[in-house]
């Protein structure tokens, strides 16, 4: 079983976290921690081969822990879960080692990929360990592991869809820090705004997308999405 320490200082996100990462064969959570000095206290305490990291936290932000653990000599891998999207953050929890970066709100699919492409990552270091010199092969697997593209095959499309117009909406979705509605995901691309819904709602039934509401004056809720899917992936 891969052991797994959730830090977010929401306690509420916190049990979300650990539910879904108890749904994923393989994976056990032995820890829960809301602060960076909790999950130190943890990690000291406790055998934990990944920790499961917000950004946000009360006394010191997650890519500074992930930078504490290192300069430490703690060489627990990281998977950064965090509504922080600005380039600086994501650089430097790339910089001091984390191996994904999943931004909030995400699906459980989401996380899941996440999650599968790491145990696929451990199980390729665990066979190329057994060689003296791995081969390319055994180090491509490793490569992929790290990019999360060892998880579960994505559904294919169904008819009437076109793989050209998924990947315009994917780049419309991962080109900017904030969800976008059809209606912008129309303008962003050049497709009609009924079949960006359509795409848009078959990309969330996936676990591609993540569907979040915005209420505005109206009442009426508009519908907004993110992409949750590995870079890449889809």
């Amino acid at each position: 079983m891969i052991r797994v320490l959730v830090v977010d200082d929401d306690f509420h996100v916190a049990e979300i976290n650990t539910a879904y990462v108890s749904r994923v064969p393989g994976f056990t959570v032995v820890g829960s921690a809301h602060t960076a000095a909790q999950a130190l206290g943890c990690l000291e305490r406790t055998e934990v081969d990944l920790v499961l990291l917000d950004h946000y936290l009360p006394d010191e932000t997650g890519v500074q822990l992930v930078r504490r653990l290192r300069l430490g000599g703690h060489d627990t891998d990281v998977i950064m879960v965090t509504a922080a999207r600005d380039l600086a953050t994501v650089r430097g929890a790339q910089r001091f080692g984390a191996l994904q970066y999943l931004v909030k709100p995400f699906t459980f699919a989401g996380l899941r990929e996440r999650l599968e492409g790491y145990a696929a990552l451990r199980r390729a270091v665990d066979e190329g360990a057994a060689r003296p010199e791995p081969g390319q092969e055994q180090i491509d697997r490793i490569f992929t592991g790290l990019r999360g593209g060892a998880g579960r095959p994505r559904p294919s499309l169904p008819k009437g869809h076109s793989t050209a117009t998924a990947a315009l909406i994917r780049t419309a979705l991962t080109s900017g820090p904030v969800p976008l509605s059809a209606h912008e995901v129309a303008a962003r691309t050049g497709i009609g705004r009924s079949t960006a819904q359509r795409y848009l709602k078959y990309l969330e039934h996936s676990g591609l997308v993540s569907l979040s509401l915005r209420y505005g004056d109206t009442g009426r809720p508009e519908h907004l999405y993110t992409w949750v899917a590995g870079a890449g992936r889809g």
